[in-house]
């Protein structure tokens, strides 16, 4: 699985702790950690949270990336943004179990945490266990035992209502503006990692001339 992390500007100078403990965590499964970004507080591209949700939706439907992890201070405005954005099912994640319980259940394609409500002393420790429980047996599996069979069947009935309640993403991209879009995707490596990854060539190529 490819593994997009996504930092907006008021954490990114969380960035290279996030990814190495996340890449500490999920590489030994076989899974791969690709870093978009915000890389520091300084970087000349910065991403709101809501650009965040942007990003986070041009990478899940152009196949670029197959889980988003991303957050902002309390993680609520991240799980807020990418949810608005079609293609993407978004958990809000405070601590192990929540990972746990909303693969299992929910079976989502992006997390939203807290990178700074919450985050002092033992912090990364605290993120290892998350993406341990996130990532670390398998997804859309059920908990509790007896609850599997409902659970499965209502994320079925879920992600057929998303389907008809969102646009397609392209049209969106068309209809946003071309200034908030364009910064979305100006960061310092995003053409490097995403055109040779994505598999959307109408995604791609309005990008490109967007860009």
């Amino acid at each position: 699985m490819r593994i997009a992390l996504i930092n907006e500007n008021s954490q990114a100078a969380k960035n290279s702790l996030i990814e190495a403990t996340l890449k500490k965590v999920v590489e030994p499964m076989g899974h791969t950690v690709v870093n978009y970004g915000m890389y520091t507080a300084e970087d000349e591209t910065q991403l709101t949270y809501v650009k965040c949700g942007l990003l986070a939706s041009i990478l899940l439907n152009s196949g670029a990336a197959d889980y988003v992890v991303t957050g902002c201070g309390t993680g609520e405005g991240a799980m807020l943004a990418c949810n608005s954005f079609p293609g993407v099912l978004c958990g809000h994640l405070v601590d192990p179990s929540d990972g746990y319980m909303f693969a299992q259940i929910n079976d989502g394609n992006c997390v939203a945490l807290p990178f700074a409500k919450d985050f002092g002393w033992g912090a990364e420790l605290k993120l290892e266990m998350i993406f341990q429980q996130l990532f670390g047996f398998g997804h859309g599996n059920g908990y509790p035992k007896e609850r599997v069979e409902p659970e499965q069947r209502n994320k079925k009935i879920l992600d057929g209502v998303k389907a008809l309640t969102y646009r397609p993403l392209i049209d969106i991209l068309k209809d946003l503006d071309a200034d908030f879009v364009r910064s979305t995707i100006s960061g310092k490596h995003f053409a490097e990692l995403f055109y040779p990854n994505c598999k959307d060539k109408e995604i791609a190529s309005f990008l490109q001339q967007l860009a």
